[in-house]
């Protein structure tokens, strides 16, 4: 049985700007892809996060595998990515012929390990074996620990690739993530913090990386009036029309964090004090969005399991889901090097997330909390 208007874990959260711009695209019949909505867009997510340069593409997925191969990552490579994280955070890896060697999470901000990385980095570079690069992701909402990931990749000549693709609106010492490694990755997702339906967006303070991305994300043309190319390239460029959408959503992208991170409080409020619940913590080094509020459960202190409780909000119309299951657990990924692993997969084991959208609404934030209580009891 199924109660009520179903709740999702993170709808879009559309407002009239988003109307006004998408209206103006048509009306100027600006509809294809570039415009003057794409060039906003990057100007004005450029001041927002602090960025030298960007440029808009069709998804946070595309911006990683430019990234990636504008790092000179290819056939035979390896490349360091976070463990616990989404399938995009390590696709591409193996999509330009390199390895993914996956690294295990630590429990102060559920985000890549400092420890781990420089240990296994100098295991390798005694080994003459060094990665090309590391994708650190930033999860949930929350930076991973940039200033020791910053330190170590250039100590071991590593590039370092933010994916803040679930961390736009987090600070890092009151920097915004993807500013501090060669180049960072956004995704603007129907689920993200903000969206653009489908799109993403690359970010470097490297002002010829990001005419090269440009350039590859454009079927990779040649200056010339007839169509030439020099070499391959993709149709990664995003429309003037999503763009717009974009612009309208990112205005209000202070006001969708104050959102969230009210969810999250109201959540922890609620269920902070039951035996066995403890939430993803909040890092001493910045603010964390919470995109998504993320909770575990010990089943022995609890009495139940994740899983029974999950399962029970779902038969409620309530969406709930299992923390990312770590990426060397998967099948794709199954012969992939992972250093650690232990502590991703205990937060997958008994990690639960929570519906956490900005346009979330009192009562149905009250529903979700009613439903897990009677779960939990």
């Amino acid at each position: 049985m199924t109660e009520g208007q179903r709740i999702y874990l993170s709808p879009p959260d559309i407002g009239e700007a988003e109307r006004q711009y998408v209206q103006e695209a048509f009306d100027t019949n600006w509809i294809a892809p570039l415009g003057p909505h794409v060039d906003a867009f990057e100007e004005e997510f450029c001041q927002k996060v602090g960025a030298g340069y960007a440029a808009a593409l069709s998804s946070g997925t595309a911006a990683l595998h430019l990234a990636l191969r504008l790092a000179g990552v290819g056939a035979g490579d390896e490349v360091l990515v976070s463990t616990l994280t989404f399938v995009a955070s390590a696709s591409p890896v193996v999509q330009l012929g390199a390895a993914p060697i996956f690294v295990d999470a630590e429990r102060h901000s559920w985000n890549l390990d400092p420890q781990r990385l420089a240990d296994f980095l100098a295991i390798r570079d005694r080994q003459g074996r060094l990665p090309r690069a590391l994708v650190a992701v930033h999860l949930y909402g929350q930076c991973a620990d940039l200033d020791a990931l910053v330190e170590i990749c250039e100590r071991y000549g590593v590039v370092l690739i933010e994916d803040a693709a679930e961390a736009l609106g987090a600070t890092y010492r009151g920097r915004s993530p993807g500013s501090f490694g060669k180049c960072g990755i956004f995704s603007f997702n129907g689920n993200k913090i903000i969206t653009t339906s489908g799109g993403g967006m690359l970010v470097s303070d490297d002002e010829e990386l990001i005419q090269r991305a440009r350039k590859l994300a454009t079927q990779a043309r040649d200056p010339a009036p007839h169509y030439q190319h020099s070499e391959l390239g993709y149709n990664y460029r995003m429309s003037n029309v999503l763009a717009g959408i974009g612009r309208g959503q990112l205005a209000s992208l202070d006001e969708k964090v104050e959102a969230t991170r009210r969810n999250f409080f109201a959540y922890r409020d609620a269920l902070a004090d039951l035996p066995g619940v403890e939430f993803m913590p909040e890092a001493t080094w910045g603010r964390h969005t919470r995109w998504l509020t993320c909770l575990t459960i010990d089943e022995q202190k609890a009495g139940v399991h994740r899983e029974t409780i999950r399962e029970a909000m779902v038969a409620k119309n309530i969406e709930a889901r299992p923390v990312w299951k770590p990426m060397h657990l998967q099948p794709v990924f199954a012969d992939a090097l992972c250093v650690g692993g232990e502590v991703a997969e205990d937060l997958f084991e008994r990690g639960l997330c929570l519906p956490s959208g900005s346009n979330l609404t009192d009562e149905q934030r009250q529903r979700v909390i009613e439903a897990f209580l009677e779960a939990f009891r």
